[in-house]
């Protein structure tokens, strides 16, 4: 499927803010989804419990009062990491979506979604494209460790002990290392979990094409690669790298 073709069948407003730990990476409002003040205090009253069953779990996916809501961190972080994750996110998106009864936020370390149709189960790529701005400087021998990488853990991802993640490094060269990682959300069959993943990476050489990192932000699941540690656990001579230390522009947002 070629990603370029796919149309845009909401309309949709988008913010991409700098990737820092207190700030989401992006996020999504429906501009045709208005809520009304019955809707409006659905959301307000969802949103706790979304923050309350993912720092219990990791994960969650519950109604109240017509809205459904879903929230997830990555499965990666500390429950620590999670829990300030979740509540920022909790808070940002009624800030930067306070209208919409459709919304989305994504940040590094977590995902809320939230919207009066009940989504839960479906793949939805629905999302955006960030990616870097610089190239890497040998393609192909880039691009065939790129894909060896992301078809190792893809396969990691769909087994049902890894509850949707699949994470995993390569050397590159004597001095550059590849790391990726992708994750579903946990409401997703391994079935549609393969599916969501397979979109997102089959997307790759047209959009994410030599870069030297690039993310997926789908509705239902979240596809990274980057030139520089950014999950855990860490080896003992690595430390977290920053996406603020790279430039990174949107490609594109899609409604399927």
């Amino acid at each position: 499927m070629d990603l370029l073709s796919i149309p845009l069948l909401i309309t949709l407003s988008l913010h991409i803010l700098a990737a820092e730990s207190s700030d989401p990476a992006a996020n999504l409002c429906n501009g045709n989804s208005r809520a009304n003040a019955t809707t409006s205090r659905s959301i307000d009253t969802l949103l706790p419990k979304l923050v309350s069953g993912t720092i219990e779990s990791g994960f969650i996916a519950t109604s109240y009062g017509g809205v459904h809501g879903l929230a997830q961190c990555r499965g990666d972080v500390s429950s620590s990491d999670c829990a300030s994750c979740i509540q920022d996110a909790a808070k940002e998106v009624r800030t930067l979506c306070p209208s919409q009864s459709d919304a989305r936020i994504w940040y590094d370390f977590c995902f809320l979604r939230y919207t009066t149709y009940k989504f839960f189960g479906e793949v939805d790529t629905s999302g955006i494209f960030l990616i870097n701005t610089q190239n890497v400087s040998d393609p192909k021998a880039f691009n065939k460790k790129l894909s060896s990488l992301m078809d190792e853990i893809s396969s990691e991802a769909v087994r049902s002990s890894s509850m949707g993640l699949g994470r995993g490094k390569r050397e590159v060269s004597e001095f550059i290392k590849l790391y990726a990682l992708v994750q579903c959300t946990r409401d997703l069959s391994e079935l549609n979990c393969a599916q969501c993943v397979s979109i997102a990476v089959s997307n790759f050489p047209t959009v994410c094409g030599d870069r030297r990192g690039c993310r997926v932000l789908y509705g239902s699941c979240y596809v990274r690669y980057e030139l520089y540690p950014f999950f855990f656990p860490l080896d003992s001579l690595e430390s977290l790298g920053s996406s603020s230390e790279e430039k990174y522009e949107r490609v594109m947002a899609v409604k399927n």
